[in-house]
């Protein structure tokens, strides 16, 4: 798994979400993700928007986190993916104070047909910001929609890496990016069980989880390997 160590960020962030209730555990009912694996949690960051003061206090970890990581005066723009990294995108620009574009799943099949909002000069490099990460997968799109707007990305920011299942390293490798994190499963766990947010069973089923991502998706009927 991921980031094996938690850090002070990473469960206050994971502590934020548990609070709001952006963290879900269900080892009884598994949730299908996005990428195609069954997993027995589920986070939705999107629930974020609706809490001012959390949400501020997750913008401020995460451009500290940028800004020791990143350098930020190399940064021209910060784009936000459709759909849920769009108010990311809005509130990462304000905080980072850099200028932001949204990036459409695909072009929009009217008007200039575009697939990135907002002024892109040729040469811009981008921070793409979005909500979260499960194998890296869903980022290529938005990475290759701003290469093709002949602007550079290296560099991506997610609230939450799922951390678990295998191809993350692969697929940022391959689009010559890296990936940039406040937390992880590691973080939810070690903040959920200082907190007592959740029972030890469903505890404990996570953990089970977590030991064998793959197979334990593979048993559910989820997608099986990389």
């Amino acid at each position: 798994m991921v980031n094996a160590q938690t850090t002070a960020a990473g469960e206050e962030t994971a502590r934020i979400l548990i609070e709001i209730k952006a963290v879900n555990f269900r080892p009884q009912e598994p949730y299908k993700l996005t990428a195609g694996w069954m997993s027995p949690v589920y986070i939705d960051c999107r629930k974020l928007i609706s809490f001012l003061p959390q949400r501020r206090r997750v913008v401020e970890l995460g451009a500290e986190l940028l800004r020791k990581n990143v350098d930020m005066s190399k940064v021209d723009l910060v784009a936000g993916g459709e759909t849920a990294g769009i108010p990311y995108g809005a509130w990462f620009s304000e905080a980072l104070d850099k200028p932001m574009l949204y990036i459409r799943k695909q072009p929009k099949g009217f008007g200039r047909g575009a697939q990135i909002e907002g002024d892109m000069p040729e040469g811009s490099h981008v921070l793409l910001v979005e909500d979260l990460a499960t194998d890296g997968g869903s980022k290529v799109n938005f990475v290759n929609a701003i290469r093709a707007g002949n602007a550079t990305v290296t560099d991506i920011f997610v609230v939450f890496f799922y951390g678990a299942f295998p191809g993350a390293d692969e697929s940022m490798a391959k689009m010559g990016t890296k990936l940039h994190y406040l937390a992880t499963w590691t973080d939810v766990l070690a903040a959920a069980e200082k907190g007592n947010y959740f029972s030890a069973e469903a505890i404990a089923g996570v953990r089970d989880f977590l030991k064998d991502p793959i197979g334990w998706s593979a048993a559910r009927g989820g997608r099986d390997k990389l």
